[in-house]
């Protein structure tokens, strides 16, 4: 009710300002008929063809509002992590390295396979991220997670996040479903450290295949791809982030969008 108030509150004084731009997905499109200036709405999702006004499925796309036409056009935005997050890269052995599997402790985000992964690679591995399904957690991950093979961080702030990246073999993105960007996959990107990940939503897109991770289908084409990612140049890696992926680049792509709509 809170959001919803907000909301209608934001969009009344939208004649204040040149423009809106909304992050909170769905809601504000149904008040998009009380904004009295362009509406920005960023998609932080795969929209599906079900969507209003058949969005393209694309991940990040920003649509576009004016008035009373809703999603009038699409665009791709990718996001881009400030630069200070990251630490220098390491110049430790890959033999030495863990590998690691960040983000939410669910079957969407594929834990229990990255076990699988890090188990027949002969690797360690580190988990770290919130519990999002504790179901999932304690009958598949908490009876595996031993303090050694395999060590469970918790939920874990940007400085440790970018050093626990950093000092890691691989990323392993074995997801269960299409992502639509996988923030984590451009933070690992951003230390240098490779990401091995299901080739599915926007991995293709974000990940450059033998050159900062691999792609693969499966938990057997994934073990395989270890010592290969592992071998990447870490530099290489994080020259592309560099290019493609950084704050900068994101907001210079948000002012051309406003600007082109004030036009």
């Amino acid at each position: 009710m809170w959001e919803a108030m907000h909301v209608a509150h934001a969009l009344s004084r939208s004649a204040e300002f040149d423009l809106v731009h909304n992050h909170l997905d769905w809601l504000p499109l149904a008040f998009s008929h009380h904004c009295q200036v362009p509406l920005v709405t960023t998609h932080p999702r795969v929209l599906g063809r079900g969507d209003p006004a058949g969005v393209p499925r694309r991940p990040i796309s920003v649509c576009l509002h004016l008035g009373r036409r809703p999603l009038s056009r699409a665009r791709l935005l990718r996001h881009g992590p400030p630069r200070n997050r990251h630490h220098p890269i390491r110049v430790l052995p890959p033999s030495g390295r863990p590998t690691i599997i960040l983000g939410r402790i669910h079957p969407d985000k594929g834990t229990a396979a990255a076990i699988d992964i890090a188990d027949l690679a002969a690797r360690p591995l580190v988990i770290a991220g919130p519990i999002a399904d504790q179901a999932f957690f304690d009958d598949l991950i908490a009876p595996r997670v031993d303090g050694h093979n395999v060590r469970y961080l918790g939920s874990v702030g940007p400085i440790q996040r970018s050093e626990i990246l950093g000092d890691s073999a691989a990323l392993l993105h074995p997801i269960g479903f299409d992502e639509p960007f996988g923030l984590s996959v451009v933070e690992a990107m951003a230390t240098g450290t490779p990401v091995i990940a299901y080739n599915r939503g926007s991995m293709l897109e974000i990940i450059d295949h033998c050159v900062t991770g691999m792609l693969v289908t499966n938990v057997e084409e994934a073990v395989t791809a270890v010592p290969t990612a592992a071998a990447l140049d870490r530099s290489s890696i994080r020259d592309v982030v560099e290019r493609r992926f950084t704050a900068e680049r994101m907001v210079e792509d948000y002012l051309a969008v406003y600007a082109s709509l004030l036009r």
